[in-house]
């Protein structure tokens, strides 16, 4: 209804019977109570109210007015009501997006969420792209490197994945031990190329390997991952990725490798019971 407003402050008066206690009820003028009802009766072409001294009374049009108002509040309310039954209730499918390096470390988190809340669907979409939350492209973000900073989002950190320099099993029966701490420039290195993310360890990589021993360069850090796990250089993996496949450590982990994943949300969504499933199991 293009005229909702004077509608409303029509029923206000119905109901409350004089135009203060509607404009105190409304939190607006006296004026604006009488010129909206004005202008409804206008745009109706009859009277809603006898005026006296005392106050307004409704005409029977105004108490039809009464009536239909206090019908669709009514609908309203069961519109909310079901509005947060939806909200509430842990099953439909959720969209998360996550960077494709962090799938490995996102999955059991789903699988830990899916166990708890079988009617539940995940969405999972794997894209360096960022996806916009505000826009509706997701609803919960999984996130790496600097701490997010969007203002209407929910930051929390997920989880800390802890970076090493390995060597596959397949790289050490090619190409012999891995080496020492110092011996870098007998071996093969994986590495990033201009275009690739850098994050800390890839620093460390440019600091202390001869750029003419990176043999291998990708464009995303999930390339270098799977370059090194397939045995063709020594290079960066997660350590429960290294030991998953066997990989050997070269030197000692620093702690400044290491990264924080952040589990992301839009505010108005934050609160809601899918979301809060899965922050849940991240919190354990």
């Amino acid at each position: 209804m293009d005229n909702w407003n004077e509608f409303r402050t029509a029923a206000h008066v119905a109901r409350l019977g004089t135009v203060s206690a509607a404009s105190a009820a409304l939190g607006v003028h006296r004026i604006t109570v009488t010129r909206h009802i004005d202008a409804l009766e206008g745009l109706l072409g009859a009277k809603l109210f006898q005026r006296h001294a005392r106050g307004f009374t409704p005409t029977e049009l105004g108490y039809e007015l009464l009536r239909i108002a206090d019908a669709t509040y009514a609908q309203f309310g069961e519109l909310k009501r079901l509005a947060r039954g939806v909200s509430d209730a842990i099953e439909g499918t959720i969209i998360i997006t996550a960077l494709d390096v962090l799938v490995p470390f996102v999955l059991p988190m789903i699988a830990d969420v899916r166990a708890r809340h079988p009617n539940l669907n995940v969405n999972l979409v794997s894209s360096d792209r960022v996806l916009k939350l505000e826009y509706g492209e997701a609803t919960l973000a999984f996130r790496i490197g600097p701490k997010p900073d969007h203002p209407d989002n929910v930051v929390i950190p997920a989880l800390k994945i802890e970076m090493g320099l390995y060597a596959a099993p397949q790289y050490i029966q090619t190409h012999g031990q891995p080496p020492e701490p110092g011996g870098f420039a007998d071996h093969i290195y994986v590495g990033p190329d201009d275009s690739s993310p850098r994050p800390p360890y890839f620093n460390w990589l440019d600091a202390n390997v001869p750029e003419d021993r990176v043999h291998i360069r990708c464009n995303n850090v999930a390339g270098t991952f799977e370059a090194v796990k397939a045995g063709l250089g020594v290079g960066f993996l997660p350590r429960v990725t290294a030991e998953a496949n066997g990989c050997v450590q070269i030197c000692e982990r620093d702690h400044s490798w290491n990264e924080t994943v952040w589990a992301v949300t839009h505010m108005d969504l934050h609160r809601s019971s899918k979301v809060q499933a899965i922050l849940a199991v991240i919190r354990k």
